[in-house]
């Protein structure tokens, strides 16, 4: 590819269709060429926070411990955390809760760090009516959030809304 467009939506379609071989080595190869450019580093975990394969939680967390993520710099938890909420329903919604717990976590480590993005955060699970079976393990998060004895402003207003909404 040429551009960076291009590139992009081949790694998306290598990371997306191809084989574990293709991805492992697609995503290795962008990262090897680009790890110098921190908003194509932001696309890179973007890309592997939406792979829809089984163990996409799993890596999710441990791009958590990449080097080049930082909780405290909100493109890197946008393109991480919320990508993986937002556009990964298949495994953020899993039948155990663990996609919720995750996100929950990241949000009350956040409520200290920068409670603007956390509060951001919050909006996948505030719309725990609308999942039969899993509305109350999205529920659960919220009150848990909810009883955090250092609760930010910005956090407590979007989780009692969606807690005492309806």
């Amino acid at each position: 590819a040429s551009n960076m467009t291009d590139r992009l939506a081949a790694l998306r379609s290598l990371a997306f269709y191809g084989s574990e071989a293709q991805r492992g080595d697609a995503l290795s190869e962008f990262y090897d060429n680009w790890q110098h450019e921190a908003l194509d580093v932001n696309q890179w975990f973007q890309v592997q926070a939406m792979i829809g394969e089984v163990d996409a939680l799993e890596r999710v967390a441990q791009l958590g411990l990449h080097p080049d993520f930082d909780i405290r710099n909100p493109n890197k938890v946008r393109a991480l955390v919320g990508a993986f909420a937002n556009n990964n329903p298949v495994n953020f919604h899993r039948i155990d809760g663990a996609g919720y717990r995750f996100l929950a976590d990241r949000i009350e480590e956040l409520n200290e760090l920068n409670p603007q993005v956390a509060s951001r955060l919050v909006t996948p699970i505030t719309k725990w009516r609308n999942y039969l079976g899993r509305g109350d393990l999205m529920r659960e998060q919220l009150q848990r959030l909810a009883a955090l004895p250092n609760l930010s402003r910005d956090v407590y207003e979007v989780v009692t809304k969606s807690l005492g909404a309806g």
